[in-house]
């Protein structure tokens, strides 16, 4: 059928999930989760005529999930998260004859994932993960005509920890992540006939730390071991093209931590080896405008930032070691013509950056 609006089809799969909340009241838990089973979402849209003004894909398949909420109350928490079974998210758009306003699809695949998010808060936890499950996230769009935007992103961790403290919290953590697996992998693929502005990314990491925090303190022992091979691929092609970018993102250990406030604490000790870390990107067209491909590798990163306003003052101690294969390759092809065609590639060992900023 025709549809005016848009279509929406959101599609998750998950192994086990907590939450765990408190709001003025303050909240002391044990969280164990374990996952063996395979975990699998599949998210497919068939369209032969038009999607509509604003279309939203979303497929997320996850082993073991927990989050935490605090508002103006204190957390203390111990968490274990172990999975061993696959988890594969696919999000696919099949439209061969179809035409689309804009178009938004996230595809995500998790082993491990947990979430500790403050508002006037505190938190003292230790989180510790351990993935042994190949990890997945695949698919793309066919569509015929893009008349608006398209972005197609994938993202793939093999253990995924986030932290967000707002409203002057403070938080102290020690995370501990650990992925064993023999794969870790982020694939999009798309193919357009006409398209105005298009994008497709992918991130594939094995462990994952995110932690932001705006208030007096963020304090973070982080240790993260990764042995499996990461691969991360976007590509796209479009016949007639205002704008066609390709993006792929890959890193065995990655972790970024910044506080908006006094003081950043960070231990940080990060070992890649094994399997390596590849990343692909590529972007074809014909005729258009602007064109282009961009692929970044790294066997581990870290980013740590603290507030130069705030009487900012960081203490840093980082132990990066990678023995594994790092390579990025980026292809842009044009066979007709277009305004600006461009290409990057980059792929480092260790890579570590600490500053303070406004």
């Amino acid at each position: 059928m025709t549809v005016e609006e848009g279509v929406s089809a959101t599609t998750t799969a998950t192994g086990n999930a907590v939450g765990i909340g408190g709001e003025r009241a303050d909240v002391s838990a044990t969280s164990n989760q374990v996952n063996s089973g395979s975990v699998y979402g599949h998210g497919v849209v068939n369209a032969s005529s038009s999607m509509g003004a604003s279309s939203d894909v979303t497929t997320v398949a996850t082993g073991n999930n927990g989050s935490v909420d605090m508002t103006e109350a204190t957390y203390s928490g111990f968490t274990v998260q172990t999975n061993s079974g696959a988890v594969t998210a696919r999000g696919q758009v099949e439209g061969e004859t179809a035409q689309a306003g804009d178009l938004t699809m996230a595809t995500q695949a998790m082993g491990n994932a947990q979430g500790v998010y403050l508002d006037n808060g505190s938190v003292g936890a230790r989180i510790s993960q351990a993935n042994s499950g190949d990890v997945l996230a695949d698919g793309g769009a066919i569509v015929q005509y893009v008349s608006g935007t398209s972005t197609v992103a994938g993202a793939a961790a093999g253990n995924s920890i986030a932290i967000g403290g707002y409203n002057q919290s403070a938080a102290r953590v020690i995370a501990d992540q650990g992925n064993t697996s023999d794969l870790v992998q982020a694939s999009k693929f798309t193919a357009y006939g006409n398209s105005y502005l298009t994008s497709t990314a992918t991130t594939a990491v094995a462990n994952d730390l995110s932690a932001s925090n705006t208030g007096p303190l963020l304090d973070v022992a982080n240790h993260q071991y990764n042995t499996a091979y990461v691969r991360s691929q976007a590509e796209t092609s479009s016949y007639l093209y205002g704008a066609a970018q390709a993006s792929a993102n890959g890193v065995g250990n990655n972790a970024i931590v910044g506080n908006v406030g006094a003081a950043l604490v960070l231990d940080n000790v990060q070992t890649n080896d094994g399997g390596g870390v590849e990343v692909i990107a590529s972007a074809t067209g014909d005729t258009g405008y602007d064109i282009g491909a961009s692929a970044t590798a790294a066997g581990n990163s870290v980013t740590g930032y603290v507030c130069s306003q705030c009487g900012g003052s960081m203490s840093v101690s980082n132990d990066q070691s990678n023995s594994a294969d790092v390579s990025a390759r980026s292809t842009t092809t044009v066979t007709g013509s277009a305004r600006s065609v461009t290409g990057t590639a980059s792929a480092t060992g260790n890579n570590a950056a600490f500053y303070i900023r406004n």
